[in-house]
Formats: C-alpha cells, structure tokens, sequence
C-alpha cells in the first residue's frame, strides 16, 4: 500500500501552514524527510493563539475566518518539505529550533477526518484523494 508522511501541527499552524502564509514549521528535531507532506490539524485548543494572529494578519490585509471555522481532527492538506536546519531563514522560524523549510502551499477544498500522532507518521494513499504525490 503505498502511502504519505504526516505531521500533526496545531489547527491555528496547520491553517497558516496550508495556506502558504508560513513558510518554516518548527521542530526540537531534525528531519530527513524532503518531499510532500500532508498536514494534519489536531484537537489542541489554541483559541488565544488564532486571536492573537487573526488581529496580526488582518493588520496586513489578511482575511482570516474566525476560529470555529479551522477544521481540526483532519488532514487539511500538504506542503513541500524542501530544507531543515537550524539557521533561521524565516520570521515564523523560532531560534534554536530546527526549521522545516516548506513551499507549495496546497489547502484541501475537503478535510479528511484522521487521528494524529506523534513525529511523521504514515497515511495510505487512498485515504486523501487530493494528496499530490
């Protein structure tokens, strides 16, 4: 069965994330994975967060939906993971963390229901018809 590495991200990240408006998801470590990767919206309740990033966006002309409308327990769609290092190349990049550097933004119109999991984790094929392989 062939199939597609995952990464749980918070639901406020994840919708940064796909939407292309981050470009560095950071990580205490280090990955060799470079390719596609699909992004996973967990549970975790990070209301202050969004509000505190919805006012920062909206200030730059960013339109954002309100908190209740990020989908979450999801994949929510994909990225291109194409550099991880330490030497910040991004202002969403946290010193001291390792940086995965993504472009190729892609929301999926659907989100695909799905249990997250720790580190990068594997998800068949069949079960994301948007993924782009």
């Amino acid at each position: 069965m062939d199939t597609m590495k995952a990464l749980s991200v918070t639901r406020t990240w994840a919708w940064l994330l796909v939407h292309g408006f981050k470009d560095v998801e950071n990580r205490t470590w280090y990955t060799n994975h470079r390719g596609p990767l699909l992004i996973h919206a967990s549970k975790t309740n990070d209301r202050e967060d969004w509000r505190r990033l919805q006012r920062w966006l909206q200030r730059r002309g960013v339109h954002v939906p309100d908190y209740d409308a990020i989908p979450f327990g999801a994949i929510v769609g994909q990225v291109t993971v194409f550099a991880c290092d330490r030497t910040v190349s991004s202002d969403w990049h946290n010193p001291g963390q390792y940086g995965w550097y993504v472009r190729d933004a892609a929301p999926f119109h659907t989100p695909v229901p799905y249990r997250g999991r720790l580190q990068l984790f594997n998800v068949p094929l069949d079960a994301v018809p948007e993924a782009r392989t």
